[in-house]
């Protein structure tokens, strides 16, 4: 018969894989983000060798080496790992959460909400900027709390909550195309960005305002990351461990649209990040759990790819990085609901 000693000890084992395991999913993805970003340093129209590249980037060498790499190619980078990291970890909180894997933020409208607040903050009232990226940020919030003020019935439920968001996700995408309808041609063309997805403009202030967000965000993750655990496990015995799950779950929630505001008003909706990478981190931790830091990672990985993908032209046509990501994901999505039919059956 096992003795306390002995349960100790493989509970103490099975730990320490799991902690490795994590370990070396966050390091995959890091070696990833930093094979796409060499590439992207050094592909382009200006073609530049490592050398030159590492000189652009601590600011020596060629005037015209240093302006490529710092003005341009560097910031997009930063952008896209910036923005993956936040949607991919949005998407975690998102269906941890609500325990349901097609909970994300494009499905939800939240996305779509900033979308609608950026195209009514160009076409209506003539912003560009930080304040348009402040009214897009503004559009994701409304949307969020509509869906929480329809969804709640004496409490939150998941389905409910999924099914006004999508409702809410087509009447924002169907004003988007009314708004695009009666708009000029050159006006309609500087929307795009807000209807797909790119970090090809995020730079300067903007990029330095989304990345202290999203750490500022990551911390505050950390500290009620320890509440994914017990909710997983279902309310009653989330309650019984001494979660207080409706604050939990409001908090969370709360973190997750504000990821998703602040990456959708700098980016736009890029989509399915925030659907697929923490899927990927689940399926790789492969422990049960809400995988956060690896979906940060993997989000981070896979919108940078993408990214490089896109803007090189690699699938034969250069396309922002939302058209790419949209490209990986939608396949996925029709998977995964064939799947949870085939599961529920």
């Amino acid at each position: 018969m096992a003795t306390d000693t002995d349960l100790r000890t493989v509970l103490a084992g099975l730990r320490t894989a799991r902690r490795r395991r994590q370990v070396l999913v966050v390091a995959g993805m890091v070696l990833v983000v930093l094979v796409a970003a060499t590439g992207a340093l050094l592909m382009g129209a200006a073609g530049l060798t490592p050398g030159q590249a590492i000189a652009g980037a601590v600011g020596l060498g060629d005037r015209g080496d240093v302006f490529i790499v710092q003005m341009l190619r560097l910031p997009r980078i930063e952008a896209a790992i910036v923005v993956g990291a936040a949607f991919g970890l949005a998407g975690a909180l998102f269906q941890a959460t609500l325990r349901n894997p097609l909970a994300s933020p494009d499905i939800l409208g939240i996305s779509t909400g900033a979308s609608l607040g950026a195209v009514t903050g160009m076409l209506v009232l003539g912003l560009s900027g930080v304040a348009l990226s402040g009214l897009a940020f503004t559009g994701a919030a409304t949307i969020a709390l509509l869906i929480w003020l329809l969804a709640w019935r004496k409490g939150l439920h998941s389905i409910r909550f999924v099914l006004v968001g999508v409702g809410l996700a087509y009447l924002c995408a169907s004003l988007i195309a009314w708004a695009m309808a009666r708009s000029q041609e050159h006006e309609a063309a500087a929307v795009l960005t807000w209807t797909v997805g790119s970090v090809s403009d995020i730079r300067g202030e903007q990029l330095g305002l989304v990345a202290a967000g999203t750490l500022v965000l990551c911390v505050a993750v950390a500290v009620v990351a320890r509440t994914q655990g017990p909710l997983a496990l279902g309310d009653d015995n989330a309650r019984a461990l001494g979660v207080h799950v409706d604050a939990a779950r409001i908090g969370a929630l709360l973190l997750a649209v504000a990821l998703v505001a602040l990456a959708t008003s700098a980016g736009g909706p890029i989509a399915f990040v925030a659907l697929v990478a923490p899927a990927i981190a689940r399926r790789l931790v492969n422990d049960g759990g809400a995988a956060l830091v690896a979906s940060a990672a993997t989000g981070a990985a896979l919108t940078l790819v993408a990214d490089v993908v896109g803007q090189h032209g690699l699938l034969g046509v250069a396309a922002p990085v939302g058209i790419v990501t949209g490209l990986v994901g939608a396949p996925y999505l029709l998977w995964l609901l064939a799947t949870t039919e085939k599961r529920s059956r």
